[in-house]
Protein backbone atom coordinates (compact mmCIF):
# COMPACT_ATOMS: atom_id res chain seq x y z
CA UNK A 1 0.00 0.00 0.00
CA UNK A 2 1.49 3.53 -1.13
CA UNK A 3 2.21 6.31 1.71
CA UNK A 4 -0.32 7.98 -0.21
CA UNK A 5 -2.94 5.99 -0.51
CA UNK A 6 -5.83 6.78 1.89
CA UNK A 7 -6.39 5.19 4.53
CA UNK A 8 -8.72 4.63 7.42
CA UNK A 9 -7.83 3.77 11.23
CA UNK A 10 -9.60 1.23 12.77
CA UNK A 11 -11.66 2.38 15.78
CA UNK A 12 -11.20 1.78 19.51
CA UNK A 13 -13.95 -0.40 21.20
CA UNK A 14 -16.44 1.43 22.90
CA UNK A 15 -17.24 0.85 26.23
CA UNK A 16 -20.44 -1.04 25.16
CA UNK A 17 -18.33 -3.76 22.89
CA UNK A 18 -15.33 -3.88 25.76
CA UNK A 19 -17.99 -4.80 28.46
CA UNK A 20 -19.67 -7.33 25.88
CA UNK A 21 -15.88 -9.29 25.13
CA UNK A 22 -15.24 -9.11 28.49
CA UNK A 23 -17.86 -11.38 29.67
CA UNK A 24 -17.64 -13.41 26.94
CA UNK A 25 -14.04 -14.70 28.30
CA UNK A 26 -14.11 -17.78 29.74
CA UNK A 27 -10.58 -19.31 29.83
CA UNK A 28 -7.06 -17.94 29.75
CA UNK A 29 -6.83 -18.11 26.38
CA UNK A 30 -9.25 -15.85 25.95
CA UNK A 31 -7.97 -13.29 27.78
CA UNK A 32 -4.69 -13.73 25.77
CA UNK A 33 -6.49 -13.56 22.41
CA UNK A 34 -8.75 -10.56 23.86
CA UNK A 35 -5.55 -8.39 24.95
CA UNK A 36 -4.56 -9.16 21.28
CA UNK A 37 -6.87 -7.49 20.22
CA UNK A 38 -6.45 -4.69 22.35
CA UNK A 39 -3.27 -3.97 21.25
CA UNK A 40 -3.68 -2.39 17.94
CA UNK A 41 -6.74 -0.39 18.54
CA UNK A 42 -5.01 0.84 21.80
CA UNK A 43 -1.75 2.11 19.93
CA UNK A 44 -4.01 3.84 17.52
CA UNK A 45 -5.81 5.96 19.20
CA UNK A 46 -2.39 7.19 21.04
CA UNK A 47 -1.44 8.23 17.74
CA UNK A 48 -4.78 9.84 17.06
CA UNK A 49 -4.55 11.70 20.48
CA UNK A 50 -0.86 12.55 19.95
CA UNK A 51 -1.47 14.58 16.38
CA UNK A 52 -4.61 16.01 18.59
CA UNK A 53 -2.36 17.46 21.09
CA UNK A 54 0.60 18.21 18.21
CA UNK A 55 -2.39 20.53 16.32
CA UNK A 56 -3.90 21.63 19.25
CA UNK A 57 -7.69 20.97 17.85
CA UNK A 58 -9.63 17.38 17.91
CA UNK A 59 -10.39 15.90 14.14
CA UNK A 60 -12.47 17.63 11.97
CA UNK A 61 -12.97 20.37 14.77
CA UNK A 62 -13.65 24.45 12.92
CA UNK A 63 -10.56 25.22 15.29
CA UNK A 64 -8.46 24.02 12.06
CA UNK A 65 -9.22 25.96 9.76
CA UNK A 66 -6.68 28.26 8.27
CA UNK A 67 -4.24 27.28 11.35
CA UNK A 68 -1.37 27.16 9.27
CA UNK A 69 -1.33 23.20 9.99
CA UNK A 70 -3.63 19.89 9.64
CA UNK A 71 -4.33 16.21 9.13
CA UNK A 72 -2.64 15.13 6.10
CA UNK A 73 -3.93 11.42 5.59
CA UNK A 74 -1.80 8.24 7.34
CA UNK A 75 1.18 6.23 6.61
CA UNK A 76 1.20 2.60 6.94
CA UNK A 77 3.63 0.69 9.39
CA UNK A 78 4.12 -3.11 10.93
CA UNK A 79 5.36 -3.22 14.44
CA UNK A 80 6.57 -6.44 16.22
CA UNK A 81 4.96 -6.71 19.73
CA UNK A 82 4.61 -9.06 22.76
CA UNK A 83 1.58 -10.19 20.99
CA UNK A 84 2.47 -10.31 17.11
CA UNK A 85 2.75 -8.19 14.20
CA UNK A 86 0.62 -4.97 14.20
CA UNK A 87 -0.29 -3.13 11.29
CA UNK A 88 -0.74 1.05 12.09
CA UNK A 89 -1.39 3.79 10.50
CA UNK A 90 0.44 6.78 11.44
CA UNK A 91 -1.40 10.09 11.47
CA UNK A 92 0.65 12.71 9.46
CA UNK A 93 0.29 16.42 9.02
CA UNK A 94 1.03 18.84 6.04
CA UNK A 95 3.85 20.63 7.25
CA UNK A 96 5.80 17.14 8.96
CA UNK A 97 6.53 18.31 12.31
CA UNK A 98 4.53 15.96 13.95
CA UNK A 99 7.17 12.85 15.84
CA UNK A 100 4.96 9.75 17.19
CA UNK A 101 5.78 9.07 20.49
CA UNK A 102 3.73 6.01 21.31
CA UNK A 103 5.49 4.58 18.16
CA UNK A 104 8.66 6.25 17.52
CA UNK A 105 10.22 6.89 13.77
CA UNK A 106 11.84 4.15 12.18
CA UNK A 107 10.77 1.71 14.97
CA UNK A 108 10.07 -1.56 14.14
CA UNK A 109 10.13 -3.64 17.23
CA UNK A 110 8.73 -3.15 20.66
CA UNK A 111 11.29 -2.55 23.11
CA UNK A 112 9.45 -5.61 25.24
CA UNK A 113 10.27 -7.76 22.42
CA UNK A 114 14.27 -6.52 22.12
CA UNK A 115 14.47 -7.47 25.70
CA UNK A 116 13.19 -10.52 24.91
CA UNK A 117 15.48 -11.36 22.42
CA UNK A 118 18.44 -10.26 24.28
CA UNK A 119 17.54 -12.41 27.33
CA UNK A 120 17.28 -15.65 25.00
CA UNK A 121 20.72 -14.40 22.95
CA UNK A 122 22.40 -14.21 26.45
CA UNK A 123 21.28 -17.55 27.15
CA UNK A 124 23.28 -18.99 24.22
CA UNK A 125 20.06 -19.31 21.68
CA UNK A 126 20.94 -19.01 18.17
CA UNK A 127 19.20 -16.63 16.06
CA UNK A 128 17.59 -19.90 14.46
CA UNK A 129 16.30 -20.64 18.14
CA UNK A 130 15.21 -17.13 18.46
CA UNK A 131 13.29 -16.68 15.55
CA UNK A 132 10.90 -19.99 16.01
CA UNK A 133 10.50 -19.12 19.84
CA UNK A 134 9.07 -15.91 18.98
CA UNK A 135 7.06 -17.00 15.98
CA UNK A 136 5.65 -19.55 18.18
CA UNK A 137 4.37 -17.77 20.87
CA UNK A 138 3.79 -14.27 19.15
CA UNK A 139 3.87 -14.96 15.55
CA UNK A 140 7.35 -12.47 14.78
CA UNK A 141 9.80 -13.17 12.57
CA UNK A 142 12.83 -11.90 12.92
CA UNK A 143 16.40 -12.34 10.71
CA UNK A 144 19.75 -12.25 11.59
CA UNK A 145 20.46 -9.12 10.93
CA UNK A 146 18.04 -7.90 12.90
CA UNK A 147 19.33 -9.81 16.23
CA UNK A 148 22.52 -8.77 15.69
CA UNK A 149 21.60 -4.73 15.86
CA UNK A 150 19.09 -5.40 18.47
CA UNK A 151 21.59 -6.74 20.21
CA UNK A 152 24.32 -4.59 19.13
CA UNK A 153 22.51 -1.64 21.02
CA UNK A 154 24.08 -3.34 24.21
CA UNK A 155 27.66 -2.34 23.39
CA UNK A 156 27.79 1.13 25.03
CA UNK A 157 26.80 -0.61 27.28
CA UNK A 158 29.90 -2.94 27.57
CA UNK A 159 32.09 0.08 27.06
CA UNK A 160 30.77 1.93 29.90
CA UNK A 161 30.88 -1.38 31.99
CA UNK A 162 34.53 -1.94 31.24
CA UNK A 163 35.17 1.36 32.32
CA UNK A 164 33.56 1.74 35.20
CA UNK A 165 35.45 2.82 38.54
CA UNK A 166 36.29 -0.07 40.76
CA UNK A 167 36.94 -0.46 44.56
CA UNK A 168 40.37 0.38 46.04
CA UNK A 169 40.57 -2.60 47.58
CA UNK A 170 39.74 -6.33 46.89
CA UNK A 171 40.30 -9.40 49.56
CA UNK A 172 40.86 -11.86 46.80
CA UNK A 173 40.84 -11.66 42.99
CA UNK A 174 40.96 -14.85 40.63
CA UNK A 175 42.74 -14.51 37.69
CA UNK A 176 42.52 -17.33 34.49
CA UNK A 177 41.92 -17.31 31.00
CA UNK A 178 39.38 -18.90 28.96
CA UNK A 179 39.87 -19.72 25.17
CA UNK A 180 37.39 -19.33 21.83
CA UNK A 181 37.50 -18.98 18.17
CA UNK A 182 36.90 -16.15 15.89
CA UNK A 183 37.40 -14.71 12.77
CA UNK A 184 40.33 -12.58 11.36
CA UNK A 185 40.62 -11.64 8.13
CA UNK A 186 39.79 -14.40 6.33
CA UNK A 187 41.26 -17.03 8.88
CA UNK A 188 40.21 -18.78 12.10
CA UNK A 189 41.99 -18.00 14.99
CA UNK A 190 42.51 -18.82 18.65
CA UNK A 191 42.19 -15.98 21.20
CA UNK A 192 42.03 -15.58 25.11
CA UNK A 193 39.13 -13.81 27.21
CA UNK A 194 41.11 -12.54 29.97
CA UNK A 195 39.11 -12.43 33.15
CA UNK A 196 39.08 -10.85 36.46
CA UNK A 197 37.24 -11.64 39.40
CA UNK A 198 37.39 -9.75 42.44
CA UNK A 199 36.01 -10.31 45.79
CA UNK A 200 35.55 -6.84 47.33
CA UNK A 201 35.38 -5.86 51.24
CA UNK A 202 31.77 -6.80 51.73
CA UNK A 203 32.42 -10.18 50.77
CA UNK A 204 30.24 -9.81 47.07
CA UNK A 205 31.88 -11.64 43.66
CA UNK A 206 32.38 -9.09 41.01
CA UNK A 207 33.70 -9.67 37.47
CA UNK A 208 36.20 -6.51 37.20
CA UNK A 209 36.37 -7.12 33.26
CA UNK A 210 36.95 -8.91 30.28
CA UNK A 211 39.70 -8.50 27.86
CA UNK A 212 40.15 -10.57 24.44
CA UNK A 213 43.76 -11.28 23.39
CA UNK A 214 45.11 -13.40 20.85
CA UNK A 215 47.24 -15.45 23.79
CA UNK A 216 47.46 -15.68 27.19
CA UNK A 217 50.38 -14.88 28.76
CA UNK A 218 51.96 -12.69 31.62
CA UNK A 219 52.91 -9.54 28.91
CA UNK A 220 49.12 -8.80 28.74
CA UNK A 221 47.96 -9.92 32.45
CA UNK A 222 50.75 -7.43 33.06
CA UNK A 223 48.47 -4.44 31.24
CA UNK A 224 45.62 -5.91 32.31
CA UNK A 225 46.44 -5.90 35.98
CA UNK A 226 47.42 -2.06 35.15
CA UNK A 227 44.11 -0.92 33.75
CA UNK A 228 42.80 -2.07 36.71
CA UNK A 229 44.93 0.12 38.90
CA UNK A 230 44.22 2.77 36.84
CA UNK A 231 40.48 2.38 37.53
CA UNK A 232 40.53 2.81 41.20
CA UNK A 233 42.72 -0.21 43.07
CA UNK A 234 45.12 0.53 45.41
CA UNK A 235 45.23 -2.95 46.87
CA UNK A 236 44.75 -6.55 46.30
CA UNK A 237 45.14 -8.92 49.58
CA UNK A 238 45.43 -12.35 47.95
CA UNK A 239 44.99 -13.46 44.40
CA UNK A 240 44.38 -17.05 43.16
CA UNK A 241 45.95 -17.60 39.65
CA UNK A 242 47.00 -21.05 37.44
CA UNK A 243 50.58 -22.36 36.78
CA UNK A 244 51.25 -19.32 33.97
CA UNK A 245 54.67 -18.76 33.50
CA UNK A 246 55.35 -15.01 35.35
CA UNK A 247 51.97 -14.67 36.17
CA UNK A 248 53.55 -13.41 39.97
CA UNK A 249 55.89 -11.39 38.55
CA UNK A 250 53.45 -9.46 36.42
CA UNK A 251 51.02 -9.38 39.80
CA UNK A 252 53.75 -8.44 42.16
CA UNK A 253 54.88 -5.50 39.17
CA UNK A 254 51.61 -3.68 39.79
CA UNK A 255 50.50 -4.61 43.26
CA UNK A 256 53.74 -5.60 45.33
CA UNK A 257 52.29 -6.65 48.91
CA UNK A 258 49.52 -8.79 47.17
CA UNK A 259 50.29 -12.49 48.13
CA UNK A 260 50.16 -14.96 45.31
CA UNK A 261 49.15 -18.61 45.68
CA UNK A 262 49.33 -20.61 42.91
CA UNK A 263 46.22 -23.13 42.18
CA UNK A 264 46.80 -26.49 43.84
CA UNK A 265 43.99 -27.92 41.35
CA UNK A 266 45.52 -27.05 38.30
CA UNK A 267 48.87 -28.31 39.69
CA UNK A 268 47.50 -31.62 40.15
CA UNK A 269 45.70 -31.83 36.99
CA UNK A 270 48.92 -31.10 35.45
CA UNK A 271 51.17 -33.80 37.40
CA UNK A 272 48.81 -36.97 36.66
CA UNK A 273 47.94 -36.50 32.96
CA UNK A 274 51.36 -37.95 33.17
CA UNK A 275 51.23 -40.67 35.65
CA UNK A 276 49.95 -44.34 34.38
CA UNK A 277 46.20 -44.86 34.50
CA UNK A 278 46.38 -47.89 37.05
CA UNK A 279 48.44 -45.63 39.06
CA UNK A 280 46.15 -42.57 39.10
CA UNK A 281 43.47 -43.53 42.03
CA UNK A 282 46.54 -43.93 44.48
CA UNK A 283 48.70 -41.73 43.52
CA UNK A 284 46.18 -38.98 43.47
CA UNK A 285 44.85 -40.33 47.17
CA UNK A 286 48.56 -39.60 47.81
CA UNK A 287 49.01 -36.04 46.52
CA UNK A 288 45.86 -35.32 48.93
CA UNK A 289 48.15 -35.70 51.75
CA UNK A 290 50.28 -32.48 50.92
CA UNK A 291 47.81 -30.04 50.55
CA UNK A 292 45.50 -31.35 53.26
CA UNK A 293 48.67 -31.17 55.74
CA UNK A 294 48.05 -28.53 58.49
CA UNK A 295 51.51 -26.69 58.23
CA UNK A 296 53.81 -26.02 55.64
CA UNK A 297 56.71 -28.37 57.23
CA UNK A 298 53.98 -30.91 57.53
CA UNK A 299 52.69 -30.61 53.45
CA UNK A 300 56.50 -30.41 52.65
CA UNK A 301 57.41 -33.64 54.80
CA UNK A 302 54.20 -35.17 52.99
CA UNK A 303 55.39 -34.10 49.25
CA UNK A 304 59.07 -35.61 49.80
CA UNK A 305 56.66 -38.91 51.39
CA UNK A 306 55.15 -39.22 48.09
CA UNK A 307 58.77 -38.86 46.13
CA UNK A 308 60.34 -41.19 47.57
CA UNK A 309 56.98 -43.61 46.96
CA UNK A 310 56.84 -42.74 43.39
CA UNK A 311 60.42 -42.60 42.02
CA UNK A 312 58.35 -43.31 38.87
CA UNK A 313 56.58 -39.68 38.69
CA UNK A 314 59.26 -38.39 41.05
CA UNK A 315 60.38 -35.76 37.92
CA UNK A 316 56.95 -34.04 37.45
CA UNK A 317 57.32 -34.02 41.57
CA UNK A 318 60.16 -31.89 41.07
CA UNK A 319 58.04 -29.14 39.43
CA UNK A 320 55.97 -29.05 43.11
CA UNK A 321 59.50 -28.07 44.57
CA UNK A 322 59.82 -25.33 42.34
CA UNK A 323 56.53 -23.85 42.62
CA UNK A 324 56.77 -24.45 46.55
CA UNK A 325 56.95 -21.05 47.78
CA UNK A 326 53.91 -20.26 45.57
CA UNK A 327 51.78 -23.83 46.14
CA UNK A 328 52.19 -23.07 50.18
CA UNK A 329 51.04 -19.85 50.60
CA UNK A 330 47.48 -21.22 52.00
CA UNK A 331 49.04 -22.97 54.62
CA UNK A 332 49.41 -19.28 56.12
CA UNK A 333 45.51 -19.08 57.12
CA UNK A 334 43.00 -20.70 58.65
CA UNK A 335 40.59 -23.35 56.87
CA UNK A 336 38.12 -20.90 55.80
CA UNK A 337 41.05 -18.86 53.72
CA UNK A 338 42.20 -21.74 52.98
CA UNK A 339 39.12 -23.07 50.92
CA UNK A 340 38.66 -20.21 49.16
CA UNK A 341 42.55 -19.12 47.46
CA UNK A 342 43.87 -22.71 47.55
CA UNK A 343 42.22 -23.26 43.84
CA UNK A 344 40.67 -20.35 41.50
CA UNK A 345 37.56 -22.64 41.04
CA UNK A 346 35.42 -19.70 41.73
CA UNK A 347 36.54 -18.07 38.05
CA UNK A 348 37.16 -21.76 36.76
CA UNK A 349 32.73 -22.09 37.70
CA UNK A 350 32.13 -18.40 35.94
CA UNK A 351 33.81 -19.96 32.75
CA UNK A 352 32.19 -23.00 33.04
CA UNK A 353 28.83 -20.96 32.13
CA UNK A 354 30.75 -18.86 29.65
CA UNK A 355 31.08 -21.97 27.66
CA UNK A 356 27.48 -23.20 28.59
CA UNK A 357 26.55 -19.97 26.96
CA UNK A 358 28.88 -19.47 24.01
CA UNK A 359 28.59 -23.79 23.03
CA UNK A 360 25.96 -22.88 20.16
CA UNK A 361 28.46 -20.15 18.39
CA UNK A 362 32.13 -22.74 17.78
CA UNK A 363 33.27 -19.60 15.91
CA UNK A 364 32.44 -15.73 16.45
CA UNK A 365 32.72 -13.75 13.38
CA UNK A 366 34.62 -10.90 15.18
CA UNK A 367 35.81 -9.74 18.58
CA UNK A 368 33.15 -7.45 19.34
CA UNK A 369 30.27 -10.40 19.14
CA UNK A 370 32.34 -12.55 21.20
CA UNK A 371 32.49 -9.25 24.05
CA UNK A 372 28.58 -8.02 23.04
CA UNK A 373 27.66 -12.26 24.44
CA UNK A 374 30.33 -12.81 27.42
CA UNK A 375 29.14 -9.82 29.02
CA UNK A 376 25.31 -10.76 28.61
CA UNK A 377 26.11 -13.61 30.20
CA UNK A 378 27.69 -12.22 33.06
CA UNK A 379 25.03 -9.97 33.48
CA UNK A 380 22.43 -12.80 33.65
CA UNK A 381 25.34 -15.03 36.17
CA UNK A 382 25.97 -11.67 38.42
CA UNK A 383 22.41 -11.44 39.59
CA UNK A 384 22.66 -14.52 41.39
CA UNK A 385 25.58 -12.98 43.53
CA UNK A 386 23.97 -11.18 45.62
CA UNK A 387 25.22 -12.59 48.98
CA UNK A 388 28.63 -12.65 50.26
CA UNK A 389 30.92 -15.58 50.15
CA UNK A 390 30.27 -18.37 52.85
CA UNK A 391 31.65 -17.72 56.36
CA UNK A 392 32.48 -14.31 55.03
CA UNK A 393 32.44 -12.97 58.34
CA UNK A 394 34.96 -14.92 60.10
CA UNK A 395 36.94 -14.69 57.13
CA UNK A 396 37.23 -11.26 57.22
CA UNK A 397 37.68 -10.73 60.59
CA UNK A 398 40.96 -12.90 60.29
CA UNK A 399 42.29 -10.36 57.05
CA UNK A 400 41.27 -7.43 59.35
CA UNK A 401 43.67 -8.96 61.89
CA UNK A 402 46.18 -10.53 59.37
CA UNK A 403 46.26 -6.93 57.29
CA UNK A 404 45.66 -4.05 59.96
CA UNK A 405 47.49 -1.66 58.00
CA UNK A 406 45.75 -2.16 54.49
CA UNK A 407 42.24 -2.38 55.76
CA UNK A 408 40.24 0.50 56.62
CA UNK A 409 37.29 -0.89 59.01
Amino acid sequence: MSKDTPVTPPEPLSYEEYTEKVSKLKTMSDVTNFAKELVGPTLQAMLEAEMTNHLGYDKHSIKGKNSGNSRNGYSTKSIKTSFGTEELKVPRDRQGEYEPLAVKKYQTIESDVEEKIIAMYAKGLTTRDINDYLQDIYGVSVSPAMVSTITDKVMPLVTEWQNRPLDSLYAIIYLDGVHFKIRDNGRIVNCCGYTALGVNADGHKELLGIWINNSEGAKFWLSVLTEIQNRGVKDVLLASVDGLSGFSEAIKAVFPDCQVQQCLVHQVRNTIKYVAHKHRKEFCADLKTIYQSPTEEAGLQALMDVKAKWPLYEIYLKRWEEKWHELSVFYQYAQPIRRIIYTNNAVESLHHQFRKVTKTTTIFPHEEALVKLLWLAQRDISKKWNMPIQNWGEIYSHLCILFPDRINL
